[in-house]
C-alpha cells in the first residue's frame, strides 16, 4: 500500500511540509484543538482525503479565526483524520455555518461517519536533546 498523498503534486508536498515545520502546538486551551476522526470504507478513503483538502484549500482555511490543519490517514484505509487549530470555539461554529463549506464536507458525510472532538492541549513532549538522531 502507498503511504504518498495522491492529491498533490510534489512542489504541493515540499510547500505544505515548509508549512508544517512552522506548526506549532502548546498548552492551554487557545488555539482550540478539533480532531475530527473520519471513518471510511477503505475503497472511499482518497475520495474523502480530496473532498477535506478541497474544503480546506477553498474555504476553510480563508475563514478568520483559522489557525492551522493537518490532515491524516490511516495505513489501513478505514480512518482520515483533520487535525485542526481555531482561535475560539466561536470561530469554529462560525466556519461550520458558512455555505461554502457545504458542498464538500456534505459528500464527505455521505461516504464517511464522523466523530469530531474538541481538545484542550495539556502536554507537548519532544525527544531528549542528549540522545543522538535515529
Amino acid at each position: 500500500m502507498s503511504v504518498r498523498p495522491r492529491t498533490r503534486s510534489y512542489a504541493q508536498q515540499d510547500r505544505n511540509t515548509a508549512f508544517a515545520s512552522m506548526l506549532t502546538i502548546t498548552t492551554g486551551d487557545r488555539p482550540m484543538t478539533v480532531i475530527n476522526v473520519f471513518t471510511v470504507a477503505p475503497t472511499q478513503q482518497g475520495r474523502l482525503v480530496e473532498l477535506l483538502t478541497q474544503a480546506t484549500e477553498s474555504s476553510i482555511r480563508h475563514v478568520p479565526g483559522f489557525v492551522s490543519a493537518a490532515l491524516h490517514r490511516s495505513l489501513d484505509g478505514t480512518k482520515v483524520t483533520m487535525y485542526a487549530q481555531w482561535a475560539t470555539p466561536e470561530h469554529y461554529d462560525r466556519m461550520r455555518a458558512r455555505p461554502d463549506t457545504s458542498p464538500f464536507l456534505g459528500e464527505a458525510l455521505a461516504i464517511a461517519r464522523f466523530d469530531p472532538g474538541f481538545y484542550e492541549v495539556v502536554g507537548v513532549f519532544a525527544p531528549d536533546a542528549s540522545r543522538p538522531a535515529v
